[in-house]
């Protein structure tokens, strides 16, 4: 799954969260409208409540990209 289709399955769930990366919070309509093509192309894995990671060549989750965060 890519993070494009992830931000957009918690848009169209409306679910009440933050995504939270590094420095900030963010709405997911927000990342997706501003996000590079080759970012939301990136593999993907989201763990419901807990965070987003990407996924790495070799299927194997990679580093955290957001973590979430209820509003």
């Amino acid at each position: 799954m890519s993070l494009q289709e992830i931000l957009l399955k918690i848009i169209e769930k409306n679910y009440p969260i933050l995504l939270s990366d590094s420095e900030n919070d963010w709405e997911p309509a927000t990342l997706l409208s501003t996000l590079s093509a080759p970012m939301l192309r990136r593999s993907a894995y989201m763990q419901s409540g807990l965070y987003i990671a990407e996924v790495n060549e070799g299927g194997y989750l990679g580093r955290v990209l957001y973590k979430v965060k209820k509003k």
